[in-house]
């Protein structure tokens, strides 16, 4: 079942077109991954999905309903875990968090039960009564998902969750998502570690320059790179000729060069595919600089679509 429904969905400021049109459906109950480089269009996209920001054209569904900023039974259904810390830091952990269920309405008994819940949950009960400005970066950050949790959503938006804590902070949110994802909630995760894609997304979708330009699930986005990525830096631009004539290889799948000088190339058959791509380079006295195999996984595949580390 969809739960979100984004159709041809575009935002401009002026001339300029952040996000240019994109389709995009997320299954009620899934952990779907949307990853970019910066300035891709996926905070703007994830912002209007969430109902903070409206599109300049299109449509967006979330459980079947038009979403608009105004239509507070949709706000409802959105818990928001922003990039930044959203705390007081003067208030205790169960302060922060009876402040803002009391922006959702709820009665004092609800309060509390609900509170002490969710701090279980996030395994921060026996640090309730202590000032947020003592907690380490990772206890913030599960305070701060408590806090989208409060009203029970249907759907969460996580903005890179996971930034700036130890290892130990960021397993414990894992786990916690997992739970999420238990109790049928659906959530929306963005994230700088790819690692973080792959191991816990359902789904994924890659936004370039405002365009969904890759959707799928994890292995069958992965499996488009194949056995990895050879990427050969040369001394001098490639031949045209040449260049076919890498393509024609066996077992090259699929080939990138920018400006002739810097080859990346999808391969299968690694031991057998790149001896062969050496001697047609060397037989025709192209001069190699660097050459390097990425392993075949979600990131390589970043790579070879935008031709950016994720974190770039």
């Amino acid at each position: 079942m969809k739960i979100i429904e984004l159709t041809e969905v575009s935002k401009a400021y002026g001339e300029s077109t952040v996000v240019n049109g994109i389709d995009l459906e997320v299954n009620a109950g899934e952990i779907f991954g949307f990853i970019g480089p910066n300035g891709a269009g996926k905070s703007t996209s994830i912002s209007m999905m969430s109902a903070q920001l409206d599109p300049t054209r299109g449509t967006i569904k979330i459980d079947g309903e038009l979403i608009t900023n105004k239509n507070d039974t949709i706000k409802n259904k959105i818990g928001i875990v922003p990039q930044d810390i959203a705390l007081y830091d003067t208030l205790s952990a169960y302060d922060n968090l009876d402040f803002f269920a009391s922006l959702y309405g709820m009665k004092k008994k609800e309060k509390k039960e609900k509170i002490n819940w969710i701090l279980d949950m996030v395994g921060l009960q026996d640090r309730s009564k202590e000032l947020i400005h003592t907690f380490s970066g990772g206890m913030k950050r599960r305070i701060n998902i408590a806090a989208a949790l409060l009203h029970d959503p249907k759907i969460i938006f996580m903005d890179e969750p996971t930034v700036g804590i130890d290892p130990q902070s960021r397993n414990s949110i894992y786990e916690l998502i997992k739970v999420l994802k238990d109790m049928g909630k659906t959530v929306v995760y963005t994230t700088h570690y790819m690692e973080e894609v792959q191991s816990m997304c359902d789904r994924v979708a890659i936004i370039d320059k405002g365009v969904i330009i890759k959707r799928g699930t994890v292995s069958e986005l992965v499996a488009e790179i194949y056995d990895g990525l050879l990427e050969i830096k040369l001394k001098e631009p490639c031949p045209e000729a040449i260049l076919n004539e890498l393509k024609e290889i066996d077992g090259v799948m699929n080939m990138q060069n920018n400006q002739a000088t810097e080859l990346s190339i999808v391969i299968k058959d690694p031991q057998q595919i790149i001896s062969k791509i050496m001697s047609l380079l060397n037989e025709n006295d192209q001069v190699i600089e660097n050459i390097q195999l990425l392993p075949s996984n979600l990131e390589t595949l970043f790579l070879y679509l935008t031709g950016k580390k994720l974190r770039d």
